[in-house]
Parts: structure tokens; sequence; C-alpha cells
């Protein structure tokens, strides 16, 4: 968890946009299609898997008693923006969504025009998050929920996980 809550810390003036909002451009293939990446992944369907019975089954054994998908030791890792004041998420955020862009890369509002996006410097300056695997940043951030804390952690190899999720604008590949 203190990867998400450092990531976390100064960003509260940035708004949550939602998937919806990052898909408009990142579906594309001049972009890499990380739209597409995502939503084939198991980050697209965290929120729902938490209605599943053996969801249910995993947070009776925990001592949860809420439901999973309405229980905060569930939904930290589950939805993006877990915590963050209602007040701080656009129109078209769900997080329904489950484990959107915006949980790794940071709260959209400010950096999400293309005139931005183009400019990392200016991205970053606008909230969005410097995240790699190369430095280490990316693995800090997948082990704050993958890790010994979930009661289905099975173990996690960064090295083997990170290919399948990574996500590259390919002017930024090689």
């Amino acid at each position: 968890m203190f990867a998400q809550e450092e990531a976390k810390k100064g960003e509260e003036k940035y708004s949550y946009i939602g998937v919806d909002m990052c898909k408009i451009c990142h579906r594309k293939p001049d972009q890499g299609e990380q739209f597409k990446i995502w939503e084939n992944s198991k980050h697209s369907k965290a929120y729902e898997t938490l209605k599943t019975e053996q969801a249910v089954k995993v947070a009776k054994e925990q001592g949860i008693e809420a439901a999973p998908h309405e229980a905060p030791e569930c939904l930290k890792c589950h939805v993006t923006a877990f915590g963050v004041d209602e007040s701080r998420l656009g129109s078209r955020f769900d997080k329904a969504a489950g484990v959107q862009c915006e949980t790794c890369h940071g709260p959209g509002s400010e950096y999400k025009s293309r005139s931005i996006m183009q400019d990392r410097e200016k991205a970053i300056a606008n909230g969005m998050r410097a995240i790699a695997a190369g430095d280490g940043t990316a693995k800090e951030l997948c082990v704050s929920c993958h890790n010994e804390e979930s009661p289905t952690f099975k173990g996690f190899d960064f090295e083997e996980m990170w290919p399948k999720i990574a996500h590259p604008v390919p002017a930024e590949e090689g």
C-alpha cells in the first residue's frame, strides 16, 4: 500500500477522468493500442471479480463482513481512486472499470489533452506519474497490491508479468 499512498501525495489538485476518456486516444494503433492491452488484462476486471462467489468466500474467510465489492479491504486494490473524495471523480469515471489507467499514471484531468501528452515533461508537470520498469517505479507500484497482504496472493514475478501489461507509445520503444 505504501507505493500507492506515496504516488497520491501532491495529486489532490487533480481529478480522475476514467478509462473512457483515456481510450479516446489510447485505443489507436499509432498510440500502441494501450486500451486494448488494458481491456484484455485482469486489471480491467478487478472490480467485477469482487462480485463473484469466490470473492465472497475469501472475504468471509478473512472476517470481512461487507460484500467484497463494498469492502475497503478489497476495494483498495480492485478499483482506481480508492479513498479519493468524490469531488475529484469526473462525470465519466466509473469504479466498476477496475484498475484503470490512472491507478498507475495518476489522475488525468490536467494532462489529458493531446498538446500536453505530446510533451512528457509537460504531462508530468500536470500530474502524470513518471513510472518505468527500468528505474523500479513500476515494480514498486505493482507490489503495493500484488503482495502477501492479499489473501489470494500466490507470488508475483514482476519480470514475468510486466511484458503482459506493458504498453509503451510506439515512438518511446527501443
